[in-house]
């Protein structure tokens, strides 16, 4: 029995010493043609310093505006039991099983083809090839991402806490503000930074939605596409190298701040 634990173990260590070797050495592939001067200047030139910028913002935005609705949407699937919950449950899913180009596919014909979406673009907020649709774009992929990451969160929180909270007097609300969100405090603090990680790479639904134009929708993974698409590789991969020290950065930030288990270890 020994023997046979401690070969499950050997077997364990390997699969992720395999799946962290084989990131580092995909990550150092392509920094080896890099000179060290394309990175430096690629990181100070106008382009790239809007292109993080309006990547931060956005991102910010867009996480901030995820979890508003996320919380409150994964709360009630983990706690109520309605007509429809099963289908409601798997139909915000499909912007995780859709690619996100189909997805903002999707979104640009709703804006240019359907009365409401046209109404909307043009009177109320413009989305299509604007700031906006980045935010909106982003949005898209990582709210129905944010939910799915909070509802176990929820389902591991007694909901004999809440009961007693009530019972001194409590409504449904504070019982949810003053019980219930502290103890997912943590959960929720992952949920915000995984959203807010893939928001800063998020790109298909972004290019279809608001497009790729220079110092108007370039994000960092614009930024990238636009580069790659007149065969600049090395300032690509500056690019690419940038995005993901930011993203690094900020997660290891997190991870300090919620040493007691925010970001799962």
């Amino acid at each position: 029995m020994t023997r046979v634990l401690g070969g499950f173990r050997a077997l364990s260590v390997a699969s992720l010493a395999f799946l962290a070797l084989f990131i580092l050495v995909v990550i150092l592939a392509g920094t080896i043609f890099l000179d060290p001067s394309t990175l430096i200047s690629a990181f100070f030139s106008d382009e790239i310093q809007f292109a993080i910028v309006l990547t931060l913002i956005t991102a910010t935005i867009a996480t901030v505006v995820a979890l508003i609705v996320s919380i409150p949407a994964a709360y009630v699937l983990s706690r109520s039991s309605f007509p429809g919950k099963d289908f409601i449950d798997a139909l915000i899913n499909i912007p995780i099983a859709l690619p996100p180009v189909a997805l903002g596919t999707a979104l640009l014909i709703f804006f240019t083809n359907t009365p409401l979406g046209t109404f909307i673009d043009n009177s109320i907020v413009k989305f299509v090839f604007e700031p906006p649709g980045i935010i909106l774009a982003q949005f898209s992929v990582i709210s129905v991402l944010a939910v799915r990451l909070m509802k176990p969160v929820f389902d591991g929180i007694d909901s004999r806490y809440e009961k007693i909270a009530r019972t001194l007097g409590d409504g449904e609300l504070d019982s949810f503000v003053r019980v219930t969100l502290p103890m997912a405090r943590d959960g929720v603090f992952a949920a915000g930074v995984l959203a807010w990680s893939r928001a800063m790479g998020e790109f298909g639904a972004t290019v279809t939605l608001a497009g790729a134009t220079r110092f108007k929708t370039e994000t960092l993974p614009i930024a990238m596409f636009l580069n790659l698409s007149l065969a600049n590789l090395e300032n690509a991969m500056a690019i690419i190298l940038i995005l993901l020290a930011l993203t690094v950065s900020v997660l290891l930030v997190s991870r300090k701040i919620a040493y007691r288990g925010a970001i799962p270890s």
